[in-house]
């Protein structure tokens, strides 16, 4: 964080999900998916749990800075799988309404939530954050130029309870599904 600038109301990572489940509840009223656009969501959206996966298969929250895995392209893996996980959805449900209302809502949220997050790091890591914080960048992926090679692990897969956006995925996937043989029905 620059000199001057101060941290995001915490509100926002309260209300980050509280908010995030009528807006996806908005996104299935305004869908109009068809077979073709299931197909193109669908393969972003695997992308995205992939990238997700390979995050929490390396995360170790309050006992080590993650830097390995995904960590080591960008500082925010999760995120950017939720992103494409969301491309993904909104590619399926074919709307523009729907891609408007969540691109409004990711703008709200996240930019504040990543710099919240990065300063409980910056605090609890301190000088091992500012130096990995140099080498990777925020959001968007770029190859490490050296990585440090550790194992992705299933336990902390399952630790970290991933498999629950695998699970929400698959059901997001199914009602646009049913959605789109209702509408043509």
């Amino acid at each position: 964080m620059k000199p001057g600038e101060s941290l995001p109301p915490p509100w926002r990572t309260r209300w980050r999900v509280r908010i995030g489940y009528p807006v996806g509840l908005a996104c299935f009223l305004l869908a109009r998916p068809t077979l073709q656009t299931l197909s193109a969501g669908a393969i972003f959206a695997v992308i995205g749990l992939a990238i997700r996966a390979g995050a929490a298969g390396h995360l170790r929250k309050h006992e080590l800075l993650a830097t390995a895995g995904p960590y080591a392209w960008t500082r925010n893996p999760l995120y950017l799988g939720s992103l494409l996980l969301g491309v993904g959805f909104l590619l399926a449900a074919r709307s523009w309404i729907a891609a408007a209302l969540a691109a409004q809502y990711l703008a709200v949220f996240y930019p504040g939530v990543m710099r919240r997050e990065e300063e409980e790091l910056r605090a609890e890591y301190g000088a091992a954050f500012d130096d990995y914080a140099r080498r990777v960048p925020l959001f968007w992926p770029r190859p490490p130029g050296k990585s440090v090679a550790e194992p992705f692990s299933w336990t902390q897969y399952r630790r970290n309870r991933e498999y629950q956006a695998l699970a929400g995925a698959a059901l997001a996937f199914a009602i646009l599904t049913l959605e789109m043989f209702w509408r043509s029905g």
